[in-house]
């Protein structure tokens, strides 16, 4: 039997987390965490909604559940990272950062420093620890957070337990409703990690001024003009404001790239274009989980973004820290600021943050 404190967030993941500690047995506390202290408007981080639904699944389990703000911590390592890197035209993956400085870093401090041997959360990922400590996939593929888990070392995940790796979601939604957990059927959270959904452009404008600039195909062709290349990701097609134009096919516009010197954004039409796919990447801060990353060059899986089917490829590591990554199939809207995650079979390695798309197809 172990000290467990779950992170409650108020959906039902990590309640049927709980559920599942206390029906095997452990002495299980939970912590509700609120990191973004900003009053939101149109419920967009309904946090009190949410603190409500934690409060409602401990009193059922009869645990304790204590609060906490980690607001500083996330502001310093995660939020001001987010916009360091949206101001440089790039897409981060703040859950990424967060996950390895909030949830399993100032999370587990807090918890060990209250005594816990270990803490849980509501992630579909495995742990296995013979013969040596490995990050498994979730067994639900639809719902595997590994992509969001690879940054974490292996002393972070050694007082980790994610109980529902060997459950699919409809399993974990039956199991809240037999347990009369009022969340049973609500509706997942998305959007950026402990913010909530929002209007991206508008929420980012609050932070980052505009900075208007041409938008042009790669013939140089002017279409119109972008709001600040910051507000942009490559293989987007809503919010280009281009519409219909005259002797063009009429297939959507999609970004395909951006100049950020000469703030230029570029599109072209037709989602299968040729300047949407490469057939490699270059990628920094390569970070393998068991802490040896490869020396030399490596065949694997890998994807580009979470959810992505597993991507044969081949990593060549070139030293401090960076790689390239050449797939066997042209990889469609590789996006630097994203991460590009290893696997060999269920097992994730690691990966490292993209800087480049290698050429296109």
């Amino acid at each position: 039997m172990t000290d467990v404190m779950v992170g409650l967030s108020g959906g039902v993941d990590s309640a049927v987390a709980a559920l599942l500690l206390q029906e095997q047995g452990h002495r299980v506390r939970a912590l509700f965490m609120k990191n973004w202290d900003e009053d939101d408007e149109a419920g967009h981080c309904p946090a009190a909604q949410d603190l409500a639904d934690a409060r409602d699944v401990a009193d059922r389990l009869g645990i304790e559940l204590l609060t906490a703000s980690f607001s500083a911590a996330y502001w310093n390592r995660v939020f001001a990272h987010f916009l360091d890197e949206c101001q440089a035209g790039r897409t981060p993956s703040p859950d990424i950062v967060c996950n390895r400085e909030i949830k399993f870093r100032a999370f587990l401090d807090y918890a060990r420093e209250l005594g816990a041997g270990c803490i849980a959360t509501g992630h579909y990922a495995r742990i296995e620890y013979q013969p040596a400590l490995r990050l498994l996939c979730g067994v639900d593929s639809g719902k595997d957070q590994t992509y969001f888990l690879h940054t974490l070392e292996r002393e972070q995940l050694a007082h980790s337990l994610f109980p529902l790796g060997g459950l699919y979601k409809r399993e974990v939604r039956a199991l809240a409703r037999a347990a009369g957990f009022a969340n049973a059927d609500k509706k997942d959270s998305t959007g950026i990690c402990f913010i909530g959904e929002r209007r991206f452009s508008e929420f980012l404008s609050r932070y980052l001024a505009k900075q208007p600039g041409e938008i042009r195909t790669p013939d140089g062709t002017v279409l119109g003009t972008h709001d600040g290349l910051m507000f942009y990701t490559i293989g987007q097609r809503q919010g280009l404001g281009i519409g219909g134009r005259t002797h063009s096919s009429g297939e959507p516009w999609y970004v395909a790239g951006k100049d950020m010197q000469a703030n230029v954004l570029y599109v072209v039409q037709g989602r299968e274009h040729p300047a949407l796919y490469s057939h490699g990447l270059r990628a920094s801060h390569l970070r393998w989980i068991s802490g040896r990353p490869p020396r030399a060059a490596y065949r694997c899986t890998a994807r580009i973004r979470h959810r992505q089917a597993l991507q044969d490829c081949i990593l060549h590591p070139v030293g401090n820290g960076n790689c390239t990554v050449l797939f066997d199939v042209p990889q469609r809207a590789i996006a630097p600021g994203q991460s590009v995650v290893c696997y060999s079979g269920e097992e994730c390695l690691g990966g490292a943050i993209i800087e480049a798309a290698l050429g296109s197809s």
